[in-house]
């Protein structure tokens, strides 16, 4: 290539970059790869969202952007992460773990960002699509290291898990399952049969893999849940008895058909009297032991708390006898999202959570496919974070970010759109 021509193009790229539409769409693709790499890694999505936030930031009307800021969507996780950095200056715990506590919150920072961009964008759907597209991919992968664990991506992986570990995929592969239900039966309802069996496929191959392969706890008890939110919103009640008739049926059979289902039910007595009898650290008999304690750090500071990464220190005092039984064990976490709120920063932290979840549970009261993902993802975040402090966990927390933050925009730009035609050309369209 001659100096002319190279100088041309360079000079091309120039302008191109210098065009707002040229940063949205690259802030676009980067938050698609976000989406693309959360099933399978934690480096990748921490390089997307940096590149992202990057991308957004060159043509950013501030004042918009700062004005957003006041509306309890974007307020109240602002709040709980200055909250958290505040938090520092009363808790006992090292500098550096003080500092490290900030991360997990930290994430909430995207919010009003993604709800600013997405406002604008075109390209919501194709995020959800992408992250659809990949979760497909890690379930053909899921059957693969059945029949072949040595091609698992990580060594010493569960079964049927190639990445990461079962919770995680079991709420991605839950998530994924619920948030079909709407589209299939829209596609129903308007006849396009072939569609919808295609959906319905891909719906079922994610049930069928938590089924028979792996699914955990947390993610059985919350899928019922998300399902009957889906039948109370948009079925008739002859519609839901149909359909609750048929999942029982079905759940009957998986449950005669699956051994490793009927096992992961049925370890919670079991793991109980372990626990209660024996003092050893079973999963259920662990997370009765943290939260029986989490209540008492509670009751010692329960206005604001012991202060932010005070949890595992606090846990260390309360152990009693070694570490091999439960009630020696320390943990930084308490499995539940409240007592990990409760714990650090009191009842103030404790209020600003439920604030932030019921208002972004309002931001989706309305209809349609995005309104519906936007739900699906807070009510499964809220019922899952009872076993677990998923807001803060890096996976589960980046899909709440994601799923809120993209459905949110969307459906504020719906909301300014319908508010500028008016209620006359709103039905009309």
């Amino acid at each position: 290539m001659s100096a002319v021509a190279r100088e041309s193009v360079i000079a091309l790229l120039v302008r191109r970059w210098r065009k707002p539409a040229a940063w949205a769409t690259a802030a676009d693709i980067f938050v698609i790869l976000i989406a693309v790499s959360l099933p399978w890694s934690t480096t990748l999505v921490g390089i997307f969202a940096a590149a992202s936030i990057v991308s957004m930031a060159p043509f950013l009307d501030v004042r918009a952007f700062l004005q957003s800021l006041k509306r309890p969507i974007c307020a109240l996780p602002l709040a709980l992460v200055a909250l958290a950095v505040v938090g520092t200056l009363w808790s006992d715990a090292p500098w550096a773990t003080r500092l490290y506590a900030i991360g997990p919150p930290a994430k909430l920072l995207m919010l009003p960002l993604l709800f600013n961009h997405f406002q604008r964008s075109a390209r919501g759907v194709q995020v959800f699509i992408a992250f659809l597209v990949s979760c497909v991919l890690l379930l053909a992968m899921s059957w693969i290291v059945v029949f072949d664990p040595r091609l698992a991506l990580k060594p010493a992986a569960d079964y049927g898990v190639p990445v990461k570990n079962y919770i995680d995929q079991s709420q991605e592969f839950a998530l994924c399952a619920v948030a079909l239900a709407y589209p299939i039966v829209i596609l129903l309802r308007t006849g396009r049969l072939m569609e919808a069996v295609s959906l319905g496929a891909i719906a079922l191959s994610f049930v069928v893999n938590m089924a028979f392969v792996i699914v955990s706890r947390t993610a059985l008890v919350t899928m019922p849940i998300m399902l009957a939110v889906f039948a109370l919103l948009h079925l008739k009640w002859r519609s839901i008895v149909i359909v609750f008739c048929t999942t029982t049926v079905l759940a009957g059979l998986a449950w005669a058909a699956s051994p490793h289902l009927r096992s992961t039910s049925t370890k919670f007595l079991r793991e109980y009297k372990i626990y209660k009898e024996l003092n050893q650290p079973t999963s259920v008999g662990l997370r009765l032991e943290f939260w029986k304690k989490s209540l008492w750090f509670f009751a010692e500071a329960p206005i604001i708390g012991h202060g932010t990464g005070s949890t595992r220190g606090l846990f260390e005092q309360a152990a009693t006898g070694p570490n091999v039984l439960a009630s020696g064990q320390v943990i930084s976490n308490p499995h539940n999202q409240t007592l990990n709120v409760a714990i650090q920063w009191g009842v103030a932290g404790i209020v600003i959570l439920y604030a932030m979840w019921l208002a972004h549970l309002l931001l989706f009261r309305g209809d349609g496919l995005v309104a519906w993902i936007g739900l699906l993802v807070v009510v499964q975040n809220i019922f899952s974070s009872l076993f677990n402090s998923h807001l803060f966990d890096f996976n589960e927390g980046w899909m709440y970010v994601l799923g809120v933050g993209i459905a949110g925009g969307m459906v504020l730009k719906t909301g300014s759109r319908e508010a500028t035609l008016g209620p006359r050309n709103s039905v009309k369209s």
